[in-house]
């Protein structure tokens, strides 16, 4: 019994890392093959920043009179978006459980995970640093007005009211916050592959489909995006 047992358990883990290596093959190829993009000029107007993290991908954009309009929507979650010492803004979409109550690595739960996974609300969050941030030792992108304002639209859009639908959450950073978004998360619809459709919109190349931040950075590499 115990080792009918084991064997059950043994194929089932063997299983998982096939499904897991499929998946990640599969976010590879999705990076490097080229995304429908808007057709807009292209330019060097306005530099953006990318904040990777293990499995997460922000914005970092500049607090230009236009991005403080664009994200007025933050307002409803607390975000000081008309702050004077507010020199960025720090973007990224996720989802609900996972990335309200997992402040830190040691508040990751199994339920908020296999929330993630299989299907769950989406939020956008959004925080602010000063000025002095080391700007230039990030990957960053060069827009044109017109690219930068489509990004910025598409941002926007991602709210899931004009106005922002603020959501009140325990442990994160007090200059951040959180608003309902529009869409659902699961892992074919991540926080990256967001990132993804919003470059995409703002008429940057990038992979059809990128759900890690392998996939975004497979993208860059393939086809010449700067210093994603």
């Amino acid at each position: 019994m115990i080792r009918a047992a084991l064997r059950v358990a043994g194929r089932l883990i063997g299983a998982a890392f096939v499904v897991l290596a499929l998946y990640l093959g599969a976010a590879a190829i999705g990076g490097l093959i080229p995304g429908r993009t808007a057709d807009l000029p292209t330019g060097t107007d306005t530099d953006i920043g990318l904040l990777y993290g293990p499995i997460h991908v922000d914005f970092v954009l500049p607090a230009t009179p236009e991005t403080r309009a664009a994200l007025e929507f933050a307002r409803a979650g607390g975000v000081r978006v008309d702050g004077p010492d507010v020199g960025y803004f720090i973007v990224g979409w996720g989802a609900r459980d996972f990335y309200t109550t997992t402040p830190t690595w040691a508040d990751l739960s199994a339920r908020a995970t296999l929330r993630a996974v299989a299907g769950d609300a989406s939020v956008l969050r959004v925080d602010t640093v000063w000025p002095g941030i080391a700007f230039d030792q990030l990957p960053q992108l060069s827009l044109s007005s017109a690219q930068y304002t489509a990004l910025l639209a598409e941002i926007a859009a991602s709210s899931a009211a004009p106005g922002g639908i603020g959501i009140e959450v325990q442990g994160h950073a007090a200059t951040s916050g959180f608003v309902e978004a529009a869409g659902r998360f699961h892992i074919l619809r991540t926080c990256n592959t967001w990132v993804g459709r919003v470059l995409r919109a703002a008429g940057v190349d990038v992979g059809a489909w990128t759900p890690t931040p392998y996939s975004l950075r497979l993208s860059f590499w393939r086809l010449g995006q700067g210093d994603g």
